[in-house]
């Protein structure tokens, strides 16, 4: 069995949204070839904390990433770090705060959008900077990154889903078609990824509410999904709420690397 993950993070994905409107997530659900799970996110429910979250798996009391303007190198071990030291291979293609806290801050636009072969804990990546850089580009740029170096960890995240519901709200029209549309894109790259031996993760960082924001302590601002597609979990819907500080020693069992001493162990269900 292959130990290579690609994790997908939606940003703003509610997870009520995606129970009803990730078609083909929930078809994987009822064949039995995808586990779901709903996760409580961190607070603040913000972007730039909950990426730390979710690649460090330590709490933003913690890891000190406490709002969105708060620009600045991380310094904790992040799911890259961890795979470097076992010489896998990493990739991302993902908004450029991900490059400020993994790679190199502040970042240059015309400099930094495309590294590839870095010294850093991400070998290869792609990076956008605009909230409204089409998500099919963003999975266009995945695919690239996979089929060119083929990583052991790579690490997707789009934005538009978020960028829609800032502009119209969680209640509307455009909000959940991008999601639909989000799930067209999975539906297209899945099967590819899994004929090339990926076990597959997607999540979100945080909802958003029907007043068009997120950040609070609501259930709309934290309440996320998690799906898990993987011969080492099986393949059902999970009642158990997890904590969004699992998400990273997950990680770390799929790609078979020990986690950081920070990180909680884990306790995720249906794991052979």
């Amino acid at each position: 069995m292959s130990n290579k993950v690609i994790v997908i993070v939606l940003d703003a994905l509610r997870f009520d949204v995606a129970c009803t409107h990730l078609g083909y997530m929930q078809h994987l659900v009822e064949q039995k070839k995808a586990a779901r799970f709903k996760v409580k996110g961190q607070l603040p429910a913000l972007s730039r904390p909950m990426y730390e979250t979710i690649c460090t798996g330590t709490p933003p009391i913690e890891h000190g990433i406490v709002n969105n303007f708060i620009s600045r190198a991380s310094k904790e071990k992040s799911i890259f770090h961890l795979a470097k030291e076992h010489n896998l291979v990493t990739a991302a293609a993902a908004y450029y705060w991900l490059s400020e806290l993994y790679q190199r801050t502040p970042f240059q636009h015309f400099n930094d959008r495309i590294q590839l072969h870095t010294k850093g804990p991400i070998d290869h990546g792609i990076y956008y900077f605009e909230d409204h850089y089409p998500d099919s580009h963003v999975f266009a740029d995945a695919h690239a990154l996979c089929n060119t170096f083929q990583p052991d960890l790579l690490y997707i995240h789009s934005m538009n889903i978020d960028d829609d519901g800032h502009k119209f709200t969680a209640n509307s029209v455009q909000y959940r078609n991008r999601v639909l549309a989000a799930d067209g894109l999975l539906a297209l790259s899945i099967p590819y990824w899994l004929e090339r031996d990926y076990q597959i993760i997607v999540t979100a960082d945080h909802g958003m509410t029907d007043d068009g924001n997120h950040g609070g302590n609501t259930t709309a601002d934290r309440e996320v999904p998690l799906y898990i597609i993987s011969n080492s979990v099986e393949a059902k819907v999970y009642e158990e709420e997890l904590c969004q500080l699992q998400i990273a020693p997950l990680i770390c069992e799929l790609l078979q690397i020990n986690p950081s001493e920070k990180m909680q162990d884990l306790q995720v269900p249906g794991i052979y």
